[in-house]
């Protein structure tokens, strides 16, 4: 593993999720932060827009005036990462995207799913970044996309059943989701605000949520998906309804999660066990880049219900895009990555 140090920039660091960035990098042996920009904080401090980062000596700088570093991790909104690009790579050797603008392969899905891409030279090019699905192709590589938390929950439950031929896309897959309000982001809405988010459980995308191109990508199989907006702050919980067209074990699942996950670092099985927490919950891994996965088998409705859960701005946004680049430039996978989460802890 490489002991190397590389310089960094964050790219929209006022953000929930450049603020997790800019957490993760103040803790890595490998990475030195160079900048952290913001148009409406510039000049102001890191601890400023995120106090739990006062002890770090940065203030906000203007993203029109980028310096050269090794990395640049853009945190923005969907639709500038493409526009800007091409500047991006001038001032760095690798960027790391953590919006929707790499995740997709095709201008075409971009068309489908999004507005349309400005600039879809790159697509071929990008390297989505969940090392449990691209760890072989991302070594080396020059532009990876964080992919979506949503995406990222529901890819990470389903995985192991084509991973072992229990499923082969033809099959029916429902897949409902649940939310924290981070997902919104620091700028919020008026649906986020605090007595209006308080309290629900609201699906506010019954269908057609952008993140079903990329589990439609990766998975080859297209899922009845629906996500609900519920009463915390971080994580991303999927249940999915799974109906195989063969009977399938106990013993069968037990064998397709092990043999998927057994040896990865951030994956970790809960399918039914003693205690409170006895399958795949939000809580129990917030904060941290852990995703818990689990099953469970009902041979009355030929069933199989399959669970995940992620913190969305962890393993589903800024610990994930550490991950990959870890892999991408031969670091050990887990480094800066080692926060276990806490517990007891309020609502996550």
């Amino acid at each position: 593993m490489s002991d190397e140090t590389y310089t960094a920039t964050v790219i929209g660091g006022t953000g929930f999720t450049g603020g997790e960035l800019l957490r993760l990098l103040a803790g890595h042996p490998n990475f030195e932060i160079v900048q952290a920009t913001s148009r409406s904080k510039a000049n102001k401090t890191v601890g400023h827009s995120h106090p739990n980062l006062r002890e770090l000596d940065l203030r906000f700088s203007s993203p029109d005036d980028l310096e050269s570093v090794d990395v640049l991790f853009a945190a923005t909104p969907h639709g500038v990462s493409m526009e800007r690009i091409d500047s991006f790579f001038e001032h760095a050797d690798r960027v790391v995207d953590l919006s929707a603008d790499f995740r997709l392969n095709t201008a075409e899905q971009y068309d489908e799913w999004y507005d349309g891409h400005s600039a879809p030279e790159y697509l071929d090019k990008s390297v989505y970044a969940l090392p449990e699905l691209t760890r072989d192709a991302l070594p080396g590589a020059e532009l990876i996309a964080s992919g979506g938390c949503n995406a990222a929950s529901t890819i990470l439950g389903l995985k192991p059943l084509f991973d072992a031929d229990i499923l082969d896309g033809s099959e029916r897959i429902v897949v409902d989701v649940k939310v924290g309000s981070s997902e919104g982001g620091a700028g919020g809405g008026a649906a986020s605000s605090h007595p209006e988010r308080s309290g629900i459980v609201r699906p506010y995308a019954p269908i057609s949520h952008r993140h079903e191109a990329e589990i439609e990508q990766f998975l080859g199989v297209s899922v009845s998906f629906t996500v609900h907006a519920v009463d915390m702050i971080r994580g991303s919980s999927a249940t999915c309804h799974v109906f195989p067209g063969a009977p399938v074990s106990k013993g069968d699942l037990w064998k397709a999660y092990r043999g998927s996950y057994e040896d990865e670092p951030f994956v970790r099985l809960v399918a039914g066990g003693g205690g409170v927490y006895r399958y795949p919950e939000p809580k129990a891994v917030a904060g941290s880049n852990m995703a818990e996965v689990g099953f469970e088998l009902d041979p009355s409705n030929k069933r199989i219900v399959a669970f995940s859960a992620i913190d969305n701005m962890m393993k589903g946004s800024a610990g994930q895009a550490i991950h990959g680049i870890n892999v991408a430039l031969g670091l050990d996978e887990t480094a800066g990555l080692t926060f276990t989460g806490l517990h007891p802890v309020g609502a996550p």
